[in-house]
């Protein structure tokens, strides 16, 4: 993959910077997961003292989109992407540390070679599930993403 923690952190600083300044990271990133990492901190907690679901969207969004734009920029092909639709689970407060792991890179390859062969967009469903420090799961966000070339109508 030619995108790492480090060009997606930058990335997120001049083009999402309420990701950046909340905190949300890319911790790692390979052709099948994206880790995503976030703290929970004054400037990111709701009134009651855990962390805003907001910010655990973008950190989630971003487990599953890093994975999307890394295959597009692979692909070397002129495709956009959208997220068209979202689900979320909470399940814990969230506090300290909270990690989200997404591993549908797969689901991400296959969709991009389908849109390229036959120019029709595609839409796939990606998971990132948000854990603590003590492995618990705290949040569970489902992103359906759309692809597709672009100049396609």
């Amino acid at each position: 993959m030619a995108l790492s923690p480090s060009n997606i952190n930058t990335f997120l600083l001049f083009k999402l910077p309420s990701a950046f300044f909340t905190g949300v990271r890319v911790k790692s990133i390979s052709e099948t997961a994206c880790v995503t990492s976030v703290k929970h901190r004054w400037i990111n907690q709701n009134p009651f003292k855990s962390m805003f679901w907001a910010v655990q969207g973008m950190a989630a969004e971003l487990s599953t989109g890093a994975m999307v734009m890394a295959k597009i920029k692979e692909s070397n092909e002129r495709i956009s992407m959208l997220v068209a639709n979202n689900k979320a689970t909470f399940t814990k407060k969230a506090t300290g540390r909270i990690t989200f792991t997404c591993n549908d890179g797969h689901l991400v390859s296959e969709a991009i070679s389908k849109t390229v062969a036959t120019g029709e967009g595609q839409t796939i469903w990606m998971k990132a599930i948000g854990v603590n420090s003590d492995g618990v799961t705290v949040s569970q966000f489902d992103f359906e993403w759309t692809i597709k070339k672009k100049g396609n109508k």
